[in-house]
């Protein structure tokens, strides 16, 4: 990739998840020296936007207790990267925002008991705090992501009316949140409800402010991205190596993966700015340290064309 593509404004933006939502479910203990060489990595291979961490309270999510030292030397080390930060509430924020964060995302999911599950709080107290973060961001000064958690299907619930969706949705944009991301958190849509969602979304919304964030638990990652695109879509969230997933789908691929998500968009004329080489670098990197293979769909392919054989078969 020469340096004119490399910084010549992409056709798709990608925040590469993989620093937070790749990692905090990790048995392994990842040190902070290898979080922010990973998120160095991403950002030599052009990634613009990363999701470096979350401020939750390091007793319920330990992997993430050192997230100010990682915001800080992120920082530090890419100045020019958009970090951003999950924040769970009002405390979280203040702690993001002592930090140094510049950017935060919020989470909510869809439903009530996925909700209870995962913070202990029902929807409608969810989406008041969520709100509430928002607007105090928004008055710190900072840039803010809202997530539309389980927007397709829930584990508990079943699938996810369309109504709900766009009713949160728009209420996190009118507390302040500039992008909204619809996440298919446990992997159970697909290309046709994810085109006709994302299509009535855009509708109601900035579709310039809308971003999908899928993963790859049936195997329809990339399908759902080139739907969402379909739609409009222009705003992506992924994860290096396909690290990551939601606990709650057992032998859930995880989320989609960096590399076929720019493999696919590059193979359809769409610019990205981000160097596939450079993705395999971060891909080895994060394979040394969780001590297991990684990679998506395209991996086997990509690293074959990285280190030809000569061979070839007619």
């Amino acid at each position: 990739m020469s340096d004119a593509q490399r910084h010549a404004t992409p056709d798709i933006v990608i925040t590469d998840v993989a620093p937070r939502d790749g990692l905090q479910n990790q048995a392994v203990a990842i040190s902070t020296d290898a979080k922010v060489e990973l998120i160095r990595l991403l950002a030599r291979a052009g990634v613009r936007s990363v999701e470096a961490t979350s401020f939750v309270s390091p007793k319920a999510v330990p992997q993430m207790a050192d997230a100010a030292d990682v915001v800080q030397r992120a920082a530090a080390q890419c100045p020019d990267l958009r970090l951003s930060t999950l924040v769970p509430n009002l405390k979280g924020l203040e702690r993001a925002h002592s930090a140094g964060a510049t950017e935060i995302a919020v989470v909510l999911s869809a439903t009530e008991t996925m909700n209870q599950r995962n913070i202990n709080m029902g929807l409608d107290a969810a989406t008041d705090v969520s709100e509430q973060t928002l607007v105090r961001a928004r008055e710190l000064g900072l840039r803010t992501r809202a997530y539309v958690a389980v927007a397709f299907d829930c584990p508990f619930e079943g699938p996810v009316d369309l109504d709900t969706v766009l009713r949160l949705a728009c209420r996190m944009r009118d507390a302040g949140a500039e992008e909204i991301v619809i996440a298919d958190t446990i992997g159970a849509a697909a290309p046709a409800a994810v085109k006709s969602r994302m299509a009535a979304l855009a509708q109601a919304l900035d579709p310039g402010t809308l971003a999908v964030h899928l993963h790859d638990t049936r195997g329809l990652g990339v399908a759902n991205a080139w739907a969402a695109l379909e739609a409009g879509v222009r705003r992506f969230d992924a994860s290096v190596g396909g690290i990551g997933g939601c606990p709650f789908a057992p032998g859930a691929a995880g989320n989609l993966a960096t590399e076929d998500l720019v493999l696919m968009a590059e193979q359809c004329g769409l610019r990205t700015g981000i160097s596939l080489d450079g993705l395999l670098d971060a891909v080895t990197f994060a394979e040394s340290l969780l001590d297991r293979p990684l990679g998506g769909r395209s991996i086997a392919w990509l690293r074959r064309q990285q280190n030809p054989r000569g061979k070839s078969c007619t």
